[in-house]
């Protein structure tokens, strides 16, 4: 066994697949490839699995995953719902050819995981989302934001990475931050930005992991959190809840049903708060201005 080797648990019945990080003469230190998940293990625990192999569980994901963005490319390609015309104050019956262009909201992603902000940038970047992103412990998450907000002036922040319930503690109560990995770092920058920016239509801020304090997060914050369930969220589940933010007109709230039961993890990996998108429609279209033959006026 090597490290990059893809694995599965034999002690949780090889419910999902992890790609080694790192190994010692008897540890492993594996990281789920679908899920927010990083663990220690045994290598006597661990069994090597051909990169063909799937679990129950994460065949389940992907197909979960493929629905989700099927389902964000629509939001993309049908912008007419938010109703362009009317609901713009202008027309109540729109032309059958209306000339207008959009301008989705722009995405702060900080991620704690390399490998899962790649993949999370590429899929922004599929839903032509304007986005950025950084590799950032979350230890560090706070002191970054402070830094990021007033530069980059995001209309969503997501910050997400890796956490878990510590199994370290012979007693651990869920309702105290200490229990967790992570959350009162992901809490940390949750105040951040929530300082920046006060008013919650006016920054959505998405954050946590897999098992992280739900309800701290939210009393910190943020509009959307995970985990409900303490159970572990997919590794885009953070970046779908995001991207609907981004692509929802600001006349309209985010769906709550609809963008839970569409993330891969449903309402027991997410949840949330009524909140305003902010995509915004103008009109007329953007033109190419090289295109244009404009004769100077005399001064």
């Amino acid at each position: 066994m090597n490290v990059g080797d893809l694995v599965v648990r034999r002690s949780y019945g090889g419910d999902v697949t992890f790609r080694v990080e790192y190994m010692t003469r008897n540890q492993a230190i594996i990281k789920g490839t679908e899920f927010r998940l990083l663990a220690d293990s045994p290598l006597n625990d661990l069994v090597q699995v051909p990169a063909t192999a799937k679990t129950e569980l994460g065949e389940r994901a992907r197909i979960k995953a493929a629905e989700s963005l099927t389902e964000l490319r629509k939001d993309r390609q049908e912008p007419s719902r938010f109703g362009v015309g009317h609901g713009m104050g202008m027309l109540e019956q729109p032309p059958k050819e209306v000339s207008y262009f959009e301008l989705p909201g722009k995405v702060l992603h900080l991620d704690g995981d390399p490998g899962y902000l790649n993949k999370s940038l590429s899929l922004y970047e599929q839903l032509r989302i304007p986005a950025e992103g950084y590799h950032v412990r979350e230890a560090e998450m706070a002191s970054v934001l402070y830094r990021l907000l007033p530069r980059v002036r995001p209309n969503v922040v997501v910050v997400t990475g890796h956490d878990g319930v510590l199994k370290s503690l012979q007693t651990y109560d869920l309702h105290s931050l200490s229990s967790y990995k992570n959350s009162q770092n992901f809490v940390a920058a949750i105040r951040v930005a929530r300082d920046y920016e006060r008013h919650y239509d006016a920054l959505t801020i998405v954050a946590g992991a897999c098992q992280s304090h739900f309800e701290a997060l939210l009393g910190a914050g943020a509009n959307f959190a995970s985990s409900p369930g303490r159970i572990l969220i997919h590794a885009l589940d953070p970046v779908y809840i995001a991207a609907k933010a981004a692509l929802t007109s600001v006349r309209e709230t985010i769906n709550l049903g609809d963008v839970l039961h569409n993330t891969i993890s449903g309402s027991q990996g997410l949840g949330g708060i009524e909140t305003r998108g902010s995509l915004r429609i103008g009109m007329p279209r953007l033109q190419d201005l090289s295109t244009l033959k404009v004769t100077p006026s005399a001064i």
